[in-house]
């Protein structure tokens, strides 16, 4: 996790006005339109939002296997975005990606000890026997036991199967790990165990890491920051505890008050925020305001005029500003609250 000084340091991933695009019989897919992101040295940031936001394809084009439509992707210092497959062979030490689903990024024609070593030798980080002890560090360090190192993932249990996908990742020591919903495939019994591990590895080896997920709870115990998307953009960025405490774009609050707490009482206390209509479509976006066509708050003006990304004062002094994506947010900061207006969007 970051501490303040961090927040000044030269980030291990800078992402500015990232746009991705696809082409379709019908049109075109604007899946990421305009994201632009930071992460510091052993910052994890969290990119959340509901399925078909683009959350996904952010992480995908952050390593390169999605090429951007336009804007830029920076790890660690070096411009990624426009280079050759050759001239990104070695940079890709520095990032890798965890999937979401273990069973389909591990080759089943290999051993674990064969998955794990082979990024090592791609990178020409050890000798054989070097290579082997590594191996099993790294197992023993993920919570296995080093005899499965030469068992194949189907021999696995899921959640055993995410811990070498995590142990593989971290066999180059890179300095941003990009986790793409990396405990939706498991069972809610081994979620919790899985979400411990990348804390206890992101503290110990100070890595960065975006972390992408719909989970809400998990985001607020492993983050650092959270970035909101919504339709391919970023509607709200900020530390992750005042995002939770005094959450200021609608779709936030509404994502927030959707999301269940431990405590019955509270949870019998809060106001759900139900949105009217439904998710427009990537092909044809809204104009204005992605989300004004859903918000019990939307104006004249949402409908129009695309509101900027722009920094409003943050609760924590001389720390990472936070920033929000609404005509309705004054310069000062303060909100509507969208739980207290009648749903009318989308009738």
């Amino acid at each position: 996790m970051t501490g303040p000084d961090d927040v000044h340091a030269t980030p291990v991933l800078d992402v500015r006005d990232l746009r991705r695009h696809f082409a379709s019989p019908t049109g075109t897919v604007r899946a990421v339109d305009g994201v632009s992101l930071t992460i510091g040295p052993g910052e994890v940031v969290g990119l959340v939002g509901e399925s078909g936001s683009g959350k996904s394809t952010v992480g995908r084009c952050v390593v390169r296997l999605d090429e951007p439509t336009d804007g830029r992707v920076v790890i660690d210092g070096t411009d990624v975005t426009t280079l050759s497959a050759r001239a990104m062979r070695p940079l890709r030490r520095n990032v890798h990606l965890v999937f979401q689903d273990p069973s389909s990024s591990l080759n089943p024609r290999m051993t674990i000890r064969q998955i794990i070593t082979e990024p090592i030798r791609l990178h020409r980080l050890a000798g054989r026997a070097e290579a082997a002890r590594r191996v099993d560090e790294l197992l023993r360090r993920v919570g296995l036991r080093p005899e499965l190192a030469d068992r194949k993932p189907h021999q696995l249990s899921g959640g055993q199967r995410q811990r070498v996908s995590i142990a593989r990742a971290l066999a180059v020591e890179p300095v941003l790990l990009v986790a793409d919903e990396p405990t939706s495939a498991l069972d809610v019994s081994v979620q919790a165990s899985v979400l411990n591990l990348l804390a206890d590895l992101q503290r110990e080896r100070g890595f960065g890491c975006l972390f992408i997920t719909h989970d809400l709870a998990a985001v607020e115990y492993l983050a650092d920051r959270i970035a909101v998307m919504y339709l391919g953009r970023i509607v709200e960025q900020a530390p992750a505890a005042e995002l939770f405490a005094d959450p200021k774009h609608p779709y936030t609050q509404a994502l927030l008050s959707a999301a269940p707490v431990p405590d019955p009482e509270e949870q019998r206390g809060r106001t759900r925020i139900l949105l009217g209509g439904d998710l427009p479509s990537p092909l044809d976006p809204p104009p204005g305001c992605h989300f004004h066509t859903r918000c019990p708050l939307a104006t004249d003006r949402c409908r129009t005029e695309a509101p900027e990304l722009r920094t409003v004062p943050s609760a924590e002094d001389g720390g990472v500003p936070r920033q929000v994506a609404c005509h309705l947010v004054a310069e000062d900061g303060t909100a509507p609250d969208a739980a207290h207006v009648p749903v009318t969007a989308g009738v």
